[in-house]
């Protein structure tokens, strides 16, 4: 025997090269199964629950009225609480928009009051109309308390067409000391 040949009985105690070969192979297998199981991942979330359903809430039903007043921003015409004196440019040459002054000095006119004009006016007309005849009963009044016997002077401040057609329905009733540019100013507050 050669030293190159081994006992008959130690070759007969190796497997075969082909078992080798298939047992590698199971092992291979059954390594990527686990590999598989244990690194797959995990069925996708479960979706989230929907939200319940808002609760009705009432609808609000349009107002047949057309836009009302703004009340966050002061009118774009001459607008002041009752009792405010003020100087107006249709009456002062100097100011260029109606201005509050204190009643104390000099001044053109006085609020005697604030009414609002009524909805469907169709033009600047109607509303200057409107304006007056609204005033007559607050000027009138306001005139008799006035007993210095000087002369005073219905005048009214409210919206043109366009800003009556925004909305603006506001107007304000004063008496004044004269009725033209120039005219004579009121030296202290009106009588109550």
């Amino acid at each position: 025997m050669t030293s190159e040949q081994q006992p008959p009985e130690a070759a007969a105690s190796r497997p075969s090269r082909g078992l080798v070969i298939t047992v590698a192979a199971v092992l291979a297998v059954l390594l990527a199964v686990v590999a598989t199981v244990v690194l797959w991942p995990e069925d996708a979330a479960k979706p989230a629950a929907a939200p319940p359903p808002p609760t009705p809430t009432a609808t609000p039903t349009p107002s047949p009225t057309p836009t009302p007043t703004p009340t966050k921003s002061p009118p774009p015409y001459a607008y002041f609480p009752v009792g405010t004196c003020f100087d107006h440019p249709q009456l002062s040459p100097v100011i260029t928009k109606a201005e509050q002054r204190p009643c104390t000095g000099d001044h053109d006119g006085e609020v005697v009051a604030n009414l609002r004009l009524p909805d469907n006016l169709s033009g600047e007309l109607p509303i200057a109309v409107a304006m007056r005849d609204g005033c007559k009963d607050a000027e009138t009044t306001a005139k008799a308390h006035q007993t210095d016997g000087k002369s005073y002077y219905p005048r009214e401040f409210g919206p043109a067409l366009a800003n009556y057609k925004d909305g603006w329905r506001d107007y304000t009733c004063t008496l004044t000391a004269g009725n033209k540019q120039g005219s004579p100013k009121l030296p202290t507050p009106l009588r109550p």
